[in-house]
């Protein structure tokens, strides 16, 4: 499979330059000689695991019915698709599939903190979600099969929506632009552009590379949130320079000014700021299934690594780094933060976060961290 975009006449510095959370852009032969390292079958047999979050969409042209389905289906329901535009949609594919992890590198020019997750969706004729927006960039892969895309126009929560969906379909739709993508061209689109796409021909595959952006009322609650975890309640609201009030029903300048310095004594903390940012970036996707329940001792992990086994990231992990001023490397790991100054350590890290080849040694720093990674379920080993 190939990990390098080829963007013609552009560079990835211009692309983030110019089009980035600008402008859609469309990239003929991105991949070229692209080829799926997982089938349709592959992909349906997906949507049947109990742990893996899909969907089954129907439309009806003639009637304009729309129907959504939630699996995992029994391997059976796909037999009895009829005629009937229908499309499947499995998310996280990344998660899952470690085939596609060289596919996912090629878009290291973002930082992975802020990427999503890899969806796939499988189109009849005519199949499609329908027309939407979404409030993330997405870049949009041809992976077998023709599919058309329409889009234009910018969208909004105030925009109107169709009653009888539980998604996000524009019930009023003109495209302002349309192309047909083959296996290999790829579509990139920012947030809150409408688009719509569309299965030309049985067979139709889309791979969908998508970025988060936390809106700005998660990032206040969620700080807010992780900072009044951490105080104390003694911790109230003084007023020792109290004056006699003109009147004793106003709140005046002098109260809202001590509200004030309360409210901006925590939010300016910028280590605050990071660790929590940091946290909340790599929370894992689905924090159900992470974890490990048999945990590892350190003579059980020597014994593993003396007798061959390699150290992996897990495929459905978040990793993430800082660099801090004194020196050390802060690693955020699937919603956890670790404090390293040991260099073994700081090298390990730098490495999981670039999902680079791990390379371990005889370090008691190191040695403790692998075992925290191991035994949240961020790391395992592979013998």
């Amino acid at each position: 499979m190939m990990t390098e975009i080829h963007w013609g006449d552009l560079s990835a510095e211009q692309f983030l330059r110019d089009y980035w959370q600008k402008k859609p852009l469309l990239i003929r032969n991105a991949f070229p000689d692209f080829e799926p390292c997982i089938s349709a079958d592959e992909l349906a047999g997906l949507a049947c695991e109990e742990d893996i979050e899909s969907r089954l969409i129907e439309t009806d042209p003639a009637s304009g019915a729309w129907s959504l389905e939630h699996g995992p289906f029994d391997e059976a329901r796909f037999a009895t698709l009829g005629k009937k535009p229908w499309t499947l949609l499995v998310q996280a594919v990344d998660h899952w599939v470690p085939d596609v992890a060289p596919l996912m590198q090629a878009f290291d020019f973002i930082p992975q903190w802020r990427r999503d997750d890899l969806m796939i969706s499988y189109a009849s004729d005519g199949g499609g979600v329908g027309p939407h927006y979404d409030n993330y960039d997405v870049f949009l892969l041809q992976a077998e099969g023709t599919r058309r895309w329409e889009f234009g126009g910018l969208y909004g929560e105030d925009a109107p929506r169709r009653e009888d969906t539980p998604v996000m379909i524009l019930p009023e739709w003109t495209a302002e632009q349309s192309f047909d993508l083959n296996p290999g061209d790829m579509l990139y689109l920012p947030p809150r552009v409408g688009h719509n796409g569309v299965g030309v021909g049985d067979g139709c595959m889309t791979w969908s590379i998508g970025f988060r952006a936390p809106s700005h009322s998660e990032i206040l609650q969620g700080l807010t949130q992780s900072v009044c975890d951490g105080l104390s309640s003694d911790l109230r609201y003084e007023d020792p320079d109290l004056a006699l009030p003109a009147n004793p029903g106003e709140i005046d300048t002098h109260a809202i000014n001590r509200v004030q310095q309360i409210v901006q004594q925590y939010l300016n903390d910028p280590a605050q700021l990071t660790r929590w940012f940091g946290q909340s970036m790599t929370e894992p996707k689905y924090p159900e299934l992470a974890g490990n329940e048999e945990p590892y001792s350190l003579d059980e992990l020597h014994e593993a690594l003396d007798q061959g086994a390699e150290l992996l990231a897990n495929e459905g992990s978040r990793f993430a780094f800082f660099n801090q001023d004194d020196q050390g490397l802060l690693l955020f790991a699937d919603g956890h933060a670790f404090d390293l100054y040991a260099p073994a350590a700081i090298r390990f890290a730098r490495q999981l976060c670039a999902r680079s080849e791990l390379s371990f040694q005889a370090d008691e720093a190191l040695e403790s961290l692998v075992l925290a990674l191991l035994n949240q379920g961020s790391l395992y080993l592979d013998s």
